[in-house]
């Protein structure tokens, strides 16, 4: 329960109330009440309707022009970067390639050092380092310096994903998590809608200076100066948020407690940080965020050449990438606020890896050049289903671990696992197998099923562990009957709920 100044009473747990076998469930008996943090519901509301006004807009256009600068050599290459800069053979690809393996492999460093150091420092820098790496890609001159450009890019890119996912599980409460990571995420899916009509106007330039020069000084400084204001913009917690009354404060401690964490405003832990990978659930998640992941790569790094290939000018090729991204960003908020409503992620994310896989076998099988209908149709398939999965899976393994450092860590190495993933994509884009690119979809076709199969099956266990612990108790529980505070030993305690 809480009191008046919104500290949560440890409820604690003794050991027959923690799970281990079915005679364990047998002898636990509950005889508290399951939901006794009571939140002020004015406040709330309010606490809410400030982080969507002052919060997520906010972190949405940082995240705007994290995936601006990430992808914006995409839309270079269309007006010709590569020929400028002599690029031969697959250098291109292996620009892309290597670029993924800082983003990766620094995204679970950099997210425990946002818990520690919190977001509001780490996340700004980041972004002011980024920004300034991006803007000095204009001054490249070769494949040499460009390469060690987009090294030192994606190291600095690596963890913002995840630190901002780790972030907004400090704010919201699990079955809000979900559509406000998607409108987070939307946000990407609009950068690469904005950026083509951004090139579409600057590649009209006609000046001495390559347009896609001008390209990487304006979004370059853009970012830069985002960077700035987000120094002072960032609270670092929900309780040192400048935009929250003292009432709010506590309605957003409370609400923290009552659905999303069993401790709130802990110190940094490492041995907390790993008390979850040692379970063989884990390994599902392993498998789900090495495979999902592929779709998205394929499509954000790829659409202006799949576009490309239609027969469609420079111009038009940037112009036309903007609809399927567009139709992206519509469908990821649907089936997001679906999820977050129903309290199930399994069948969304299933649904959405399934869209991008009948849009990559539509590609596979027809002649691109004569059905170009049908093609951009696929590319509008591909579009709306490879983005959700980064959403609900992010959000799912966080709904059902109540530690902070745990999250930090985790939400790390399963976002780094997939920012990896974009190595497969860009090793099988070579220039040998243009126009159609059939390895890379067939690749990422394979990679799709290998994620329904394993998401299906974690998703499925987690509901008949849920139906079993039901039937063992005697009474009915969902996610949302059981207050958090009261799962000091998270999926252990007895009243634990999996969020499915």
């Amino acid at each position: 329960m809480a009191d008046r100044a919104g500290r949560a009473v440890d409820h604690g747990s003794s050991p027959a109330e923690e799970i281990s076998t079915t005679g364990d469930i047998e002898r636990a008996a509950t005889k508290n009440s399951l939901q006794d943090i009571e939140i002020d519901v004015e406040a709330e509301r309010s606490y809410v309707r400030k982080l969507d006004t002052f919060l997520l807009p906010f972190l949405s256009v940082m995240y705007f022009f994290n995936a601006v600068d990430r992808s914006n050599i995409a839309n270079a290459k269309t007006d010709g970067m590569d020929v400028d800069l002599g690029f031969v053979g697959n250098e291109y690809s292996l620009l892309i390639l290597l670029f993924y393996i800082p983003f990766g492999t620094l995204d679970l460093p950099l997210n425990m050092l946002t818990k520690k150091f919190s977001a509001r420092l780490v996340l700004p820098t980041l972004m002011f380092v980024w920004g300034s790496l991006s803007l000095l890609q204009c001054a490249a001159v070769n494949f040499a310096g460009m390469l060690v450009l987009r090294l030192l890019l994606g190291a600095c890119e690596a963890g913002f994903f995840a630190g901002v996912v780790f972030y907004f599980t400090l704010f919201y409460r699990r079955n809000e998590l979900g559509f406000r990571i998607a409108i987070f995420l939307g946000s990407a899916l609009l950068a690469a809608a904005f950026s083509g009509l951004i090139s579409f106007g600057v590649f009209q330039i006609h000046s001495s200076i390559p347009g896609w020069k001008y390209l990487m000084i304006i979004e370059g400084s853009l970012t830069v100066v985002t960077a700035l204001i987000a120094y002072v913009w960032l609270p670092a917690t929900p309780s040192t948020a400048w935009f929250l009354s003292d009432r709010e404060k506590v309605a957003g401690r409370a609400r923290a407690l009552r659905d999303g964490s069993s401790k709130v405003d802990v110190k940094f832990s490492l041995k907390a940080c790993f008390q979850t990978w040692k379970e063989p659930k884990f390994a599902a998640w392993l498998i789900i965020c090495t495979t999902y992941a592929v779709a998205f790569a394929t499509t954000s790094n790829f659409l202006p050449q799949i576009v490309q290939r239609l027969g469609y000018s420079v111009v038009k090729t940037n112009l036309y990438t903007v609809a399927p991204n567009a139709v992206g960003f519509v469908v990821l908020l649907c089936i997001a606020y679906s999820s977050d409503h129903f309290r199930e992620r399994t069948f969304h994310v299933s649904f959405a890896l399934v869209l991008s896989l009948v849009g990559m076998l539509i590609l596979i099988a027809i002649d691109v050049e004569a059905n170009i209908g049908v093609a951009y149709f696929a590319c509008f398939l591909l579009a709306a289903g490879a983005y959700v999965p980064s959403t609900l899976v992010q959000s799912w393994h966080n709904n059902n671990n109540l530690d902070e450092s745990s999250r930090a860590a985790t939400t790390g190495l399963l976002v780094g696992l997939g920012n990896f993933t974009g190595i497969l994509s860009a090793a099988t884009f070579r220039v040998e197998y243009a126009p159609k690119y059939i390895p890379t979809l067939i690749a990422t076709c394979i990679c799709n099923v290998i994620a329904i199969s394993a998401i299906m099956g974690l998703g499925l266990w987690m509901k008949r562990q849920n139906r079993r612990r039901d039937k063992i108790m005697g009474v009915k529980l969902t996610s949302k009957d059981v207050d958090t505070s009261k799962l000091e030993n998270g999926e252990k305690s007895v009243n634990f709920r999996y969020f499915t």
